[in-house]
């Protein structure tokens, strides 16, 4: 496994990566949503950078500050200097240890913004740089329901519509591989090319989407239906700083 490869390009880096998971370039573009054209041009440097580090990184199962600057272990599981006790003398202190990202038990998944077009069924993602590229799940919680790290992203809630259910921060994980709608669940939706989170609700024949904030003339319910409204995922999980 490469380390602390800084000289090397982001292109080369991903290439390195793609030859050691054994995945071809057809099958890592289709994984993270990419033009194989593109992604041939940005490993042999004609491209020289891309913005969806975190999708590369989760699709290869690599550390994304590894693949983003060359610095670290390249693979995630494995722990970095800042584990060592800083070479003081053994019984000096005792570190209080804090699961870091690189720990087993917890498995990285893209946090990320999506890009979406009206009446479009796929989207497209770029990391979210304010919160971090990358966010947490613990291992056993994913392989307990069976969901599949390909299909996990995570975004940042935005605006009021959800309260008290979910607030504006909130960070929550999409699992993009279940799009069949459930009446009382919550999921992501491409409503008019705009990424909004709603519960759906089953009434007379159709679907709607609803906000769970009781001011029902500000968040009224709007109807799903057609390309006007296409399912991005369902939410499976919420990170919240509210108690």
């Amino acid at each position: 496994m490469l380390e602390d490869n800084i000289g090397m390009s982001i292109g080369s880096r991903i290439k390195e990566a793609r030859r050691a998971a054994g995945l071809t370039q057809k099958a890592l573009a289709q994984k993270v949503g990419m033009a194989q054209a593109t992604l041939s041009e940005l490993e042999t440097g004609e491209s020289q950078g891309t913005t969806m580090i975190a999708s590369f990184a989760a699709a290869l199962g690599v550390n994304a500050l590894w693949l983003e600057t060359g610095a670290g272990p390249m693979d995630p599981t494995v722990g970095s200097r800042a584990d060592e006790n800083f070479g003081l003398p053994p019984g000096t202190f005792k570190r209080v240890e804090a699961v870091g990202d690189d720990d087993p038990r917890l498995t990285l998944i893209p946090r990320v913004k999506l890009r979406l077009s009206a009446g479009i069924n796929g989207f497209e993602m770029e990391p979210e740089r304010f919160d971090g590229s990358t966010g947490t799940v613990p291992t056993d919680w994913m392989q307990k329901h069976g969901y599949s790290r390909d299909s996990l992203i995570m975004i940042s809630v935005k605006g009021e519509s959800m309260e008290p259910s979910l607030y504006e921060g909130d960070s929550v994980v999409i699992n993009t591989a279940d799009k069949r709608p459930v009446d009382g669940a919550v999921f992501a939706v491409n409503y008019e090319g705009e990424p909004v989170i709603k519960r759906f609700s089953r009434d007379a024949g159709r679907w709607w989407l609803m906000s769970d904030n009781p001011d029902q003339r500000k968040f009224h319910k709007k109807v799903c239906d057609g390309d006007a409204c296409i399912i991005i995922g369902r939410i499976v999980r919420k990170e919240s700083e509210r108690i």
